[in-house]
């Protein structure tokens, strides 16, 4: 009798899948998924034991109505049984209990291999209700021993005498990705299946190539640059290191220009470049913030044309097609299927999705990570890194630079001092962080366009006076409650074009508020705006002065971005005032927030003349914030400190 996969109601069952073919076709997929980071046979042999339990009879009994049936953990007995020899040991287990992890975990997740983790049941119970299927099936084709290779994270970590160097982080990161192209396989491959069966299309991947790409960006630059000032001459030589740079090796970059230097397209025009020039696969931009996700992928549609709209995917969780679109629904479903698993060569979502992906267990996170492998990843603002969680950041960073082909571009005005270069002495400090721009620029004295006041305590009211001052002003404060109170505050006192903006609106109502607002400053009319920190990083927006409650140096530079961003108003024309909010209720910035500020107000009064803009005096704060802890160490920002 034929073992079957998968059935089709109503249908016979020699019309049903062989188990043979799906393994066969599977193991097919993930082979050519894990090649591409150097473990192409490992992900051979999971994806022909993945579904061996199948063949029990119990399961194919529930294919034909019976009860459920557990199948996963079979193919993770067999691979501990078959694969029993040493090599390559990383946590004293063989080779076949590295494959048992992504095998037993491709429906119900990773499990810890000993100990229950969250709700999933540990590795080894899983093992212990597994049966032995041999009787029924042995899968044909798996490879030998000894032609299983040690993958690229492996081989890296060769010591003396050709010994595996322990490294538990990195096997632990190298299972996870092997599970990524196991469950990415496995699901494709069933999707495949059901469609061919039913005569449907699958709406997956895109057609084009990197380099049509390359040419549109291309074309779409050189109608933007000029040299008809000096923001425009600085902004094109940012562009030509950016091209220049890209043909280095794979590996860490930093992209460290000033707010308003062109850094976007920049970085884009890079990434695409280095990806062609490497043979890479796609281009991931990692932003902070929902809001300037909507943005850039803007950015980046208008700069590639409509004609190649669907080879940019916006992935995060507030990103929805307009169903009153001709055609929405499939576009709905196509963006849907390709956030599964990122099939698009431009890919832009939000450093929680990127970073909780990389670290999570379950297969709806996971399945994408594998094609994170040989890509170009765009961290823009990276000084937006959490504190707490910076260290496991930085050891997936260079897990996936030194193991996985990819390279890591550090993209920000306010470089956090995160390299053993910089005196970071964490043992997962970046290390040969190649800087993108030319030495020499002095970018930031060139792009100079704000000049800041220290104002002290400033009340409500006394910020509404300021404001009758300023026609074009923007306000930035540290919580929505404030941010609500002083908009009401001076949308009663009558003054014109009060605007408000928080994390609170939809996407769809702060688009429409800074379409409104952006119209009525280019109009020349009066704009007074209350925000929260969400227009600091990456909004391109121009007020003539800027109010910024106290916060971190990097805020305080974002901050004055938003101000004389073109520099309109000459050299040093802008205004950035830093003021401390009064000391009531709602008044109060995040924990976090809190701390920063004290930070930059200690390295500011170390040096009464230290431009807070400056870059050496965001260098003392990154330093100082890096390298210590508070009192109790509930802030601390790394273990291993100076």
């Amino acid at each position: 009798m034929t073992l079957r996969a998968h059935s089709l109601p109503g249908k016979p069952e020699t019309e049903w899948e062989p188990l043979d073919d799906h393994l066969r076709d599977v193991a097919r997929k993930a082979h050519k998924f894990a090649a591409r980071f150097g473990a192409g046979e490992w992900g051979l042999a999971a994806g022909l034991l993945h579904d061996i339990g199948k063949a029990k009879p119990g399961f194919q009994n529930r294919l034909r109505g019976g009860p459920p049936e557990p199948h996963a953990a079979e193919g993770a007995r067999f691979a501990i049984g078959h694969y029993d020899k040493g090599y390559p040991r990383p946590f004293n287990e063989p080779l076949g209990r590295l494959l048992s992890f992504a095998i037993a975990g491709h429906h119900a997740g990773l499990a810890n291999g000993r100990a229950a983790g969250s709700s999933v049941s540990p590795l080894n119970d899983r093992l212990k209700q597994a049966a032995d299927v041999s009787e029924w099936f042995t899968p044909k084709g798996l490879p030998k021993f000894a032609t299983m290779p040690a993958p690229l994270i492996a081989a890296k970590r060769l010591g003396q005498g050709g010994q595996l160097e322990p490294d538990p982080f990195g096997w632990a990161f190298f299972i996870r990705m092997l599970f990524s192209t196991l469950v990415d396989a496995d699901r494709l491959e069933t999707e495949r299946w059901y469609a061919d069966q039913s005569k449907e299309i699958v709406q997956r991947g895109w057609g084009g190539r990197l380099p049509d790409l390359k040419v549109v960006l291309d074309l779409h630059l050189a109608g933007k640059m000029s040299d008809a000032t000096a923001i425009d001459r600085l902004r094109a030589e940012v562009l030509a290191d950016g091209r220049a740079a890209a043909m280095q090796a794979p590996g860490l970059f930093a992209l460290t220009v000033p707010t308003g230097g062109g850094k976007t397209l920049s970085s884009l025009a890079f990434a695409l470049e280095h990806a062609i020039a490497h043979n890479l696969d796609r281009v991931i931009y990692v932003i902070p913030f929902t809001s300037i996700v909507e943005q850039t992928a803007d950015v980046f549609r208008a700069a590639l044309g409509e004609v190649n709209a669907d080879a940019i995917l916006e992935h995060h969780s507030g990103f929805e097609v307009d169903g009153a679109e001709p055609g929405a629904k499939e576009e709905e479903e196509r963006v849907r299927l390709a956030a599964q698993n990122w099939d698009r060569p431009i890919i832009v979502t939000t450093a929680v999705q990127f970073f909780e992906s990389l670290f999570s267990n379950r297969t709806g996170r996971c399945r994408k990570l594998h094609n994170i492998a040989r890509s170009v990843v765009v961290l823009d603002e990276a000084q937006t890194l959490p504190l707490h969680l910076l260290r496991p950041c930085l050891a997936a960073i260079n897990e996936l630079s030194r193991g996985y082909t990819t390279s890591i571009v550090l993209c920000t005005a306010t470089q956090p001092a995160l390299t053993k270069e910089a005196g970071l002495k964490a043992p997962e400090a970046l290390v040969g962080v190649r800087e993108i721009v030319t030495p020499g620029r002095d970018l930031f004295a060139r792009l100079k366009r704000v000049r800041t006041v220290q104002a002290g305590t400033l009340s409500d009211a006394q910020l509404v006076d300021a404001l009758r001052q300023a026609d074009q002003a923007l306000v930035i404060v540290n919580n929505r409650r404030h941010a609500r109170e002083l908009f009401e505050l001076l949308a009663k006192s009558g003054l014109e074009g009060v605007h408000h903006l928080t994390t609170a609106m939809t996407a769809a109502h702060r688009q429409h508020v800074l379409a409104e607002i952006r119209r009525d400053l280019k109009d020349g009319h009066p704009v007074r705006l209350v925000s929260t920190s969400l227009i600091e990083a990456g909004v391109d927006i121009s007020f003539h002065a800027v109010w910024r409650a106290w916060a971190g140096l990097d805020q305080m530079a974002q901050a004055a971005g938003r101000c004389n961003r073109n520099g309109e108003l000459g050299p040093e024309g802008g205004v950035l005032t830093i003021f401390q909010p009064e000391d009531i209720e709602g008044r109060k910035p995040p924990r976090e927030v809190a701390a920063n500020a004290e930070t930059a107000k200690r390295v500011l009064g170390r040096d009464g003349h230290l431009d807070p803009l400056s870059r050496e005096a965001v260098a003392a704060y990154f330093t100082e914030l890096l390298w210590t802890k508070d009192d109790g160490g509930k802030l601390a920002a790394l273990d291993n400190v100076k």
